[in-house]
């Protein structure tokens, strides 16, 4: 009797789940866009589960002109197709995207100072968001911000496909000089200027990181370590998981790197030992659980035995391949 209540408390139980609709296939675009409706992000709309350009409906953004169900921008010529990395669940896949040289001449044309009056100082702060938040730009980035939404529905994976093709960009200095008097400095690359150019430092990567994190939705700081001048990227993430006593998750950006990792060695063995400034980028969501972080703890525990020792054993050999494997390393 007691078998006969309990399946028909089952069955009343899914019946009602199903004609509330809950087991339904869910549409909804990567960005929440709901099926049969125009994002935020113009021109795109949400068509089976994926954001695709419509114009027609959805309509433009400043700055861009309707060309069949495109935004055009004017700095939209000469382009140039390049392919980037990235890892997600211990795969290695690949996006290709179009870069257009007209922005990146137009990057470079603007001024590398900000004019300040009544004695006020230049902040580091004001440099990152001038790069940021350039509206030109923005409107050629954002479909790299599409292509990453439409990869994945779950905002945890596609901010873990961002940090990895950042990460997967290389490591290097601009061609180009700045004078300043008879001193001369690396060009610092706006965000785009690494997608174009597919390298640049760990401030201008950092930079177009927080880009890609804060349209995908993300909370998010810049971590200035100024012992070491080395720039990275916070992410909102609970508390267990944060860089000291901070409610961030470390990114590297530099290379390939674990979410939650900041015990990297750098360039002469130099690792990260000072307190970090903290840059407010974005308010947003923050991520959940983390399994990177276990994989952080296990990788940085085996690395440490490694550099102590100069060896270890075979079980911790298979768990340190397995880890490389997934990230890339």
């Amino acid at each position: 009797m007691k078998k006969v209540l309990l399946m028909f408390i089952l069955v009343l139980f899914l019946v009602t789940f199903v004609s509330a609709g809950l087991f339904q296939k869910d549409n909804n675009c990567g960005d929440g866009t709901l099926e049969g409706d125009c994002s935020v992000n113009q021109p795109y709309f949400c068509s089976e589960g994926v954001l695709v350009e419509k114009a027609s409906l959805c309509g433009c953004v400043n700055l861009t002109n309707i060309e069949d169900e495109s935004c055009i921008s004017f700095y939209q010529f000469n382009p140039k197709e390049v392919n980037f990395t990235y890892f997600l669940n211990g795969k290695e896949k690949n996006i290709s995207f179009t870069v257009y040289g007209n922005l990146t001449d137009y990057l470079f044309e603007l001024p590398d100072f900000i004019s300040y009056s009544n004695g006020e100082k230049p902040l580091r702060e004001d440099f990152k968001f001038i790069k940021i938040n350039e509206e030109n730009q923005k409107i050629l980035l954002m479909p790299l911000v599409i292509q990453i939404q439409n990869l994945a529905s779950s905002k945890t994976d596609q901010a873990r496909i961002a940090i990895s093709l950042v990460q997967n960009i290389p490591f290097g200095n601009s061609d180009e000089q700045i004078f300043l008097g008879n001193n001369s400095i690396n060009y610092s690359r706006y965000p785009y200027e690494v997608l174009y150019e597919q390298e640049g430092v760990c401030a201008s990567k950092s930079e177009l990181l927080v880009f890609l994190l804060r349209e995908i939705g993300y909370e998010t700081v810049f971590f200035y370590h100024k012992l070491e001048n080395h720039d990275s990227v916070g992410i909102k993430c609970p508390e267990k998981y944060g860089l000291l006593d901070t409610s961030y998750c470390f990114v590297e950006t530099t290379g390939p790197s674990i979410i939650t990792d900041n015990e990297n060695s750098y360039l002469g063995g130099l690792k990260l030992t000072s307190y970090p400034e903290i840059i407010n980028s974005s308010e947003g969501d923050s991520f959940g659980y983390l399994y990177e972080y276990g994989d952080a703890r296990a990788f940085k525990k085996i690395r440490k035995g490694i550099e102590e020792t100069g060896k270890t054993n075979l079980f911790r050999r298979a768990r340190l391949n397995k880890i490389i494997e997934r990230y890339g390393l």
